[in-house]
């Protein structure tokens, strides 16, 4: 394969705020660095994240059209601008939940070759709940790619597809930047979207408050924006948290807040490839995460870089706060092995298993 004269659009709902979105744009930027000629493609306008190559706003470009009118200008203007730029792979980036959306789609992608990501062990966001119709849309595609062994497993198990396989999150070099004014001296850092339904991060603040380790300086810091910030701030102010728990806007660049935790915190009902925990790791800081499926439990090694404790239990996990801010011989080990622990996932690295699967 020529890559000079191979041209790849990447479709996602936008490069905005989430895991999957900053996925694309890192994507790109390794695409590119291989020598593909790199389209984004974005079906809402958001643009948070940094990407490499051209940049396509179907929101922009269908603003005049309204309601259902709008939805089928989108459809018709992506599948002109697959021709008009001819483009011959097509990684479909978006969740896809909805069966005659995504039959649509299958047809405008049409014979390009075609890659669906998963990102979510919540399969219903990307495949239809009856096994058949996941098959109809997509047994015919080039690879289904997923982010976790686990996530790769259970599309085997549910749906029969045998054109899947699994390819890690990658970790975007990170340069963390001036340390923010006013942190604390200790603190511990959840870092992510304020989704409760997703992120239970009131089993984290539950899970805080257990541990008491706030009455040896630490506190908890919770940077991100989402559905749920006004129901946290209300269970915050409802288990007395106020004096601990700082609430932290959104940030395109939260490294800085990374680098200077103690260790950060993952309490997910469900994940995929949790990008927080592996940029934690890779700046050195141990992560304390519940063992949600999926991803933590194929990155943490209990004691080694982090703990790993069972999901869903205050009691345990308040205890593994408690060990990390007080054990120091703990933190200082995870600490050593945590930058080595995720070496594997280098942007280089990953590249490489994309160039492997794009070309053979």
């Amino acid at each position: 394969m020529d890559n000079t004269k191979t041209k790849i659009a990447i479709v996602s709902h936008s490069l905005g705020v989430g895991g999957a979105e900053r996925f694309a744009g890192t994507l790109s930027f390794m695409l590119d660095a291989l020598g593909y000629e790199v389209h984004n493609i974005i079906v809402n306008n958001s643009v948070d994240y940094p990407y490499c190559g051209k940049l396509y706003n179907l929101e922009q470009e269908s603003k005049t059209a309204v309601g259902v009118v709008k939805k089928l200008k989108k459809g018709f203007l992506l599948s002109a601008y697959l021709k008009q730029n001819n483009i011959s792979i097509v990684i479909d980036n978006r969740t896809r939940n909805s069966f005659w959306r995504e039959l649509s789609t299958v047809l405008i992608y049409h014979k390009r070759a075609t890659y669906y990501m998963v990102h979510s062990y919540n399969l219903l966001n990307y495949l239809p709940a009856q096994a058949f119709l996941g098959r109809f849309l997509y047994q015919k595609a080039n690879q289904i790619i997923c982010v976790s062994k686990a996530i790769q497993s259970r599309i085997v198990e549910q749906y029969g597809l045998q054109n899947v396989a699994t390819i890690y999150n990658p970790i975007h070099e990170i340069q963390p930047g001036n340390t923010p004014e006013g942190l604390p001296e200790k603190y511990v850092l959840f870092y992510g979207r304020l989704d409760e339904k997703v992120k239970n991060i009131s089993l984290m603040l539950e899970a805080f408050k257990a541990s008491e380790i706030s009455k040896i300086g630490y506190q908890l810091l919770i940077l991100g924006d989402g559905p749920d910030r006004e129901y946290l701030v209300q269970t915050i102010q409802k288990l007395d948290l106020t004096h601990s728990v700082q609430l932290i806007p959104f940030v395109k660049k939260p490294f800085a807040y990374v680098q200077n935790a103690k260790f950060t915190a993952l309490t997910s009902r469900y994940e995929g490839f949790p990008m927080s925990v592996i940029e934690s790791l890779s700046l050195g800081i141990p992560v304390v995460s519940v063992d949600c499926l999926s991803g933590p439990n194929e990155v943490i090694q209990n004691q080694y870089n982090g703990l790993l404790v069972q999901n869903n239990d205050t009691t345990a996990l308040g205890l593994a706060f408690r060990r990390m801010a007080t054990e120091p011989d703990l933190l200082e080990n995870c600490k050593a092995n945590a930058r080595q622990s995720v070496a594997h996932l280098s942007m280089q690295n990953i590249a490489q298993q994309w160039r492997a699967l794009l070309e053979r």
